[in-house]
């Protein structure tokens, strides 16, 4: 007979770490399906700053292997397999990984969201070593040094208005002559003396060997190109939530993040997201561990009550 998990978590970053720590001491029976390449975006972290109980910092990769092996000491089992497709609407629900079919009572969804990026050499090489998507995590290892952060939209004046707390200088680059921010958030911008803006400007080679080092920017207007030197580049771009294969069966909002009710709760009973996969504001470690418990409680109660 088919084995039949009380809840299957998928997606193996704070969130899903979290609610696996959280359903396995539940004792529920847990089924953590972590990806082939495991962690979320905090493997490419190289020191976290803002998570509390690490006064001196701890490195993304550290702190994941540390969720693991808590997990796993309250019975979550974790399998490094990809999920290639789900069937969520019956009240055993299943879910296909390139291995074999799994099923369960409830579904905790935590696969994250990945950070646009710009696709430009020396993006990947230099990832973590002075290029990042999230300003507010690591803005403050950038004091006194100048930086760039590049975008148009709310997030990117945000994160510029942010960042001059601790940079020297910031250079906001942008594509087009004019932001689609909101009118307030440009005014904010505009009259910061510590950033100065790049219009008509597009990144074509982030340079550093073992750091960043410098920017080759090139104007889309005359095409002419210059280097900039900076120490840290953010992007500010967007991100791309993981929610591809539920088109179709949840209800996901135009930018493809999980629309959910009461915190965690999806369009579909017993099916609960946490995470960056449900939150476009803030994408902090803290507010997907938080997400990621509710995840596991609300699992708890639901499996009480059916």
């Amino acid at each position: 007979m088919q084995e039949v998990y009380d809840t299957i978590i998928i997606g193996s970053g704070p969130a899903g770490l979290t609610a696996a720590i959280y359903a396995g001491r539940a004792e529920l029976k847990t089924l953590v399906i972590a990806g082939v390449k495991y962690g979320g975006q905090l493997m490419d972290t190289t020191i976290i700053e803002n998570y509390p109980g690490f006064p001196e910092g701890i490195n993304g990769p550290e702190l994941i292997e540390r969720m693991i092996a808590q997990a796993q000491k309250f019975n979550a089992q974790i399998i490094f397999e990809d999920v290639l497709k789900v069937e969520l609407k019956d009240k055993i629900k299943k879910v296909y990984t390139s291995e074999k079919e799994y099923q369960t009572k409830t579904v905790i969804l935590a696969l994250g969201a990945n950070p646009r990026k710009l696709n430009v050499t020396g993006e990947e090489k230099l990832w973590g070593k002075g290029v990042s998507a999230c300003a507010v995590c690591d803005g403050a290892l950038f004091k006194n040094k100048e930086v760039a952060i590049v975008g148009g939209g709310d997030s990117a004046m945000e994160e510029a208005s942010f960042l001059t707390n601790f940079a020297s200088k910031v250079y906001l680059i942008h594509r087009r002559d004019s932001f689609r921010a909101a009118a307030l958030m440009q005014k904010k911008v505009l009259n910061n003396p510590k950033i100065e803006i790049l219009y008509n400007s597009e990144i074509k080679e982030i340079i550093g060997t073992d750091k960043v080092e410098a920017l080759k920017i090139t104007n889309n207007k005359n095409q002419t190109s210059q280097i900039l030197k900076v120490d840290g580049l953010f992007l500010a771009i967007g991100h791309i939530p993981n929610t591809q294969i539920f088109q179709g069966q949840l209800e996901l909002d135009s930018d493809g993040y999980v629309i959910i009710k009461n915190d965690v709760e999806t369009s579909i009973d017993g099916v609960f997201a946490s995470g960056d996969i449900k939150d476009k504001a803030y994408k902090q470690i803290v507010t997907a561990v938080s997400g990621g418990a509710i995840a596991a409680l609300k699992a708890d109660k639901y499996l009480k009550e059916n």
